[in-house]
C-alpha cells in the first residue's frame, strides 16, 4: 500500500528555490533515509510532508486514513505534566474504554437486570476491542519505551518542564513511538542519544510495523535501519536501493556511468560536426553531410553530470613528534561543584594510538577530556604528559570561538604572523570563501562553527588531538573529509564520540568509562560491541545454570567451560543465520533492481525511434535477455536459501 506519494513538488523562499520537481514514494513498512548536504532542503521537505509548510507546486498524495507522526529536529516536550502523565496522554482513547468497562462491570453486578444479556454482550465486545488495541499492556509499553530511552532510573513523577533539553527531546521521541503512526517521520532522531540508547532504538525500529522516513547524519544508524535512500541534491531527489553504504557505492557507479555516457555523446557530436563541415560543400558528399546534420539536430544533448558543491579539504600535521609515552593518568577523580562523577581512573596513551572514549550520557566523558586538556582541575590524581607533547583541544560547544569576531579575525588573531592570503586559503579549504570570511561567528550555523573550530585546530599542528564530539553539526560529506584527514594524522588521538561509524573508522582502541571503572577493548567499535554481547550472553548462561543447580555462585571450572562452549555454539549458529538472512535480503534487492532494469528497457523498446533503430533495438533486446536470465539465477538461489532450514 502506498502511504505517501509526491510528484513534481517545488518550494521556494523568496527568490531562493529550495525544492524543485521532487519525487518521493513511501509504501507500507519501507524504511527510507533522506540524505543531502546541510541546507539542501531535507527538513523543509519533511515539514511539507507533515503539513507544517505549504508547497508551491506539484502534487502530494496521502490517503485519509494514514496517520503520520513527526519528530522535528531538537523538538522537545514542554508540559506541566509529569513524565508518566505525559506518556499516558497517548492512550486517552484506551483510558476512556477502560472507564466504560468499569461502568459496565458495575451494571453487571446485578444479574437480575432486564438488559443484563445486552450489557454482557456489550462488555464482551468492548473488552475484545480493548485487548486488540493493547489495552492490557499499554502501561508496560510505556515502561519499556521509557527504559529504552534511558529514563529507567527516573522518578516518573518528575515534571516534564524540569528536564534538560536533550531529555525533553528523548521524551518527545518516546511519546511518538508509543503512538505508533503508519508513517514515522524522524528528523535527526539520534541527537542526544548515547550509544546504548541508539542500539535500543535501532532494534525497536527494526520491528516497527509502520513505515519510516528518516533524516540523520548517523551513518551507522542508517546502515542498520534503512532499505532505501533518497538523495536530495540540486533541489531534486534520486532514489537508491539499499542502506547508506550501498547508496555511496551506487552513487559513485552512477556518476561514473553518466560521465562516460556524456563523454561518448560529446565525441559522437564532435565527429558528426566535423563530417558536416568537411563534406557539406562537396556535391558528391553533400547529401550525406545533410543527413548527418539532421542526425546531429535530433540528438538530445546531455548535460555534464554534476557533483555537489566542493567538500572541505584539509590535513592535520604536527610541528614535532612526541615521545613514545604520550599520556599517563593515575588514580584520577574528576567532577563539578564537589560532586564526583568518577574516580580511580587509570589510562595510558602511546604515540600513534587512536583511542575512543565511550560511555552513557552524563557519566563524565567530556569532563574527563577537559581535565586531560588542562581546562578543568581534577579533584585528585595525576595527569602526566610525555616528552614534546603539544595538545590541540576541540570543544563540542565551541566555547573557544568569540561570537563578535568575524571568521577572518577569529583565525588571524590567533596567528597574526601569517599573511592574510594564507589565512584566507586555510579558510577556503574549510569552505569559507569570498564574503563568507566577513560573517560574524555569532551568525554562523552549527556546521560552520564546527568547520571554523577545526580550522583553528589544524593551524595548531599539535601532536596530541583531544576531540569532544568532533562530528556533531557536520554533514555526511564533511564527516568523511574529517575522517580521512584524521586517518592520515601522524600524531595521537583521544576522542569522545557517539558516532559509531566514526569510532569504527578511527579507533585502534575503545575505552569504556563507568562511574567506578575504565575498561579497554583493543579494537574498533564492532569489536567492542561483540565483546560486550559476549559478556552479556556468558553472564545470562551462567545465571541460567546457577538457577537450575540452585546455586547463586559457582566456582566449578567444568561448568564454566561448558557455559563458554554453549555460548560459542549458539553464537556460531546465530552468525550463520544472520549471514543467511543478509544473503536473502541482498538477493531480494538484486532481483528488484533487475526488475526495474527490465521495465526501463521495455519502455525504451516501445519508443518508435529506438524501435526503428535496428542496432539499438538489438542491443536492448540482448540486455533484456541477460536481465531475465540473471533474475532466473537469482530466484533459484533465493528459493534454495528459503528451503534450507
Amino acid at each position: 500500500m502506498i502511504l505517501l506519494q509526491c510528484t513534481q513538488l517545488s518550494k521556494s523562499f523568496g527568490t531562493d528555490t529550495i525544492l524543485s520537481n521532487v519525487k518521493l514514494e513511501i509504501k507500507s513498512r519501507e524504511r527510507i533515509a533522506l540524505v543531502g548536504r546541510n541546507g539542501a532542503g531535507k527538513s523543509t521537505l519533511l515539514k511539507i510532508i507533515t503539513g507544517e509548510l505549504p508547497y508551491d507546486s506539484g502534487n502530494l498524495m496521502i490517503p485519509k486514513d494514514v496517520r503520520i507522526g513527526y519528530l522535528a529536529q531538537d523538538s522537545g516536550l514542554d508540559s506541566e505534566r509529569t513524565i508518566w502523565e505525559e506518556m499516558l496522554t497517548v492512550f486517552e482513547s484506551l483510558k476512556k474504554m477502560e472507564q466504560s468497562l468499569r461502568k459496565l462491570e458495575e451494571k453487571m453486578s446485578n444479574p437480575d437486570r432486564r438488559d443484563y444479556d445486552k450489557i454482557l454482550a456489550e462488555y464482551d465486545q468492548l473488552q475484545q476491542d480493548f485487548k486488540d488495541r493493547g489495552g492490557f499492556k499499554y502501561e508496560a509499553d510505556i515502561r519499556s519505551i521509557l527504559s529504552g530511552l534511558n529514563f529507567k532510573d527516573f522518578d516518573y513523577n518528575t515534571p516534564v518542564y524540569s528536564l534538560s533539553g536533550g531529555q525533553k527531546t528523548r521524551l518527545a521521541l518516546g511519546k511518538l513511538l508509543l503512538s505508533r503512526p503508519d508513517l514515522l517521520v524522524l528528523d535527526e532522531p539520534t541527537n542526544h542519544l548515547d550509544i546504548q540508547t541508539l542500539t535500543w532504538l535501532e532494534n525497536y525500529l527494526a520491528g516497527y510495523e509502520g513505515a519510516i522516513l528518516i533524516v540523520s547524519h548517523d551513518r551507522y544508524f542508517l546502515d542498520r535501519v534503512v532499505d532505501y535512500v533518497y538523495e536530495l541534491t540540486f533541489n531534486q531527489t534520486v532514489k537508491f536501493t539499499g542502506n547508506y553504504s550501498k547508496y555511496l557505492e551506487q552513487k559513485a557507479q552512477r556518476f561514473e556511468q553518466e560521465l562516460k555516457q556524456y563523454e561518448k555523446q560529446q565525441e559522437e557530436a564532435k565527429r558528426l560536426e566535423e563530417f558536416v563541415q568537411k563534406n557539406l560543400a562537396r556535391a558528391s558528399t553533400s547529401n550525406r553531410a545533410k543527413s548527418r546534420r539532421k542526425q546531429l539536430e535530433r540528438m538530445e544533448m546531455m548535460d555534464r553530470p554534476q557533483t555537489e558543491n566542493s567538500s572541505a579539504n584539509f590535513r592535520f600535521n604536527i610541528k614535532k613528534q612526541s615521545g613514545n609515552d604520550v599520556l599517563m593518568i593515575n588514580d584520577l577523580s574528576v567532577g563539578y561543584n564537589d560532586q564526583t562523577l568518577f574516580e580511580n581512573v587509570d589510562l595510558k596513551l602511546t604515540r600513534g594510538e587512536s583511542v575512543a572514549l565511550i560511555g552513557p550520557n552524563g557519566i563524565g566523558k567530556s569532563t574527563l577530556i577537559k581535565a586531560i586538556a588542562g581546562k578543568l582541575k581534577p579533584f585528585k590524581g595525576d595527569i602526566r604528559y610525555g616528552s614534546n607533547v603539544s595538545i590541540g583541544y576541540y570543544d563540542q560547544e565551541q566555547t573557544q570561538l568569540t561570537s563578535n569576531k568575524t571568521v577572518l579575525q577569529e583565525l588571524w588573531d590567533d596567528y597574526p604572523q601569517t599573511n592574510e592570503k594564507d589565512i584566507r586559503t586555510v579558510l577556503g579549504n574549510f569552505l569559507f570563501s569570498g564574503e563568507d570570511v566577513l560573517k560574524t561567528v555569532y551568525d554562523l550555523s552549527g556546521g560552520e562553527k564546527a568547520r571554523l573550530a577545526l580550522a583553528k585546530l589544524m593551524m595548531q599542528k599539535a601532536n596530541l588531538l583531544i576531540l569532544d564530539e568532533p562530528t556533531n553539526h557536520l554533514d555526511l560529506d564533511s564527516k568523511e573529509v574529517l575522517e580521512n584527514a584524521l586517518i592520515e594524522y601522524p600524531g595521537t588521538l583521544l576522542f569522545v564520540s557517539h558516532d559509531r561509524y566514526f569510532v569504527n573508522r578511527m579507533a585502534t582502541r575503545v575505552v569504556e568509562l563507568s562511574s567506578t571503572s575504565m575498561t579497554s577493548y583493543l579494537g574498533d567499535y564492532d569489536y567492542y560491541a561483540e565483546k560486550k554481547e559476549e559478556q552479556a550472553e556468558l553472564k545470562r548462561l551462567a545465571e541460567e545454570k546457577n538457577a537450575v543447580s540452585g546455586k547463586k555462585n559457582t566456582t566449578d571450572l567444568s561448568t564454566d567451560k561448558q557455559t563458554k562452549n554453549d555460548y560459542k555454539k549458539r553464537k556460531e549458529q546465530q552468525k550463520l543465520e544472520r549471514q543467511k538472512q543478509r544473503k536473502i535480503d541482498e538477493l531480494e534487492k538484486q532481483i528488484e533492481a533487475e526488475e526495474e532494469k527490465i521495465t526501463q528497457i521495455e519502455d525504451e523498446l516501445c519508443d518508435p525511434e529506438v524501435f526503428q533503430d535496428h542496432e539499438k533495438s538489438l542491443e536492448l533486446n540482448e540486455q533484456l535477455e541477460q536481465a531475465k536470465n540473471k533474475i532466473d539465477l537469482l530466484l533459484e538461489e533465493w528459493e534454495t536459501l528459503q528451503m534450507d532450514d
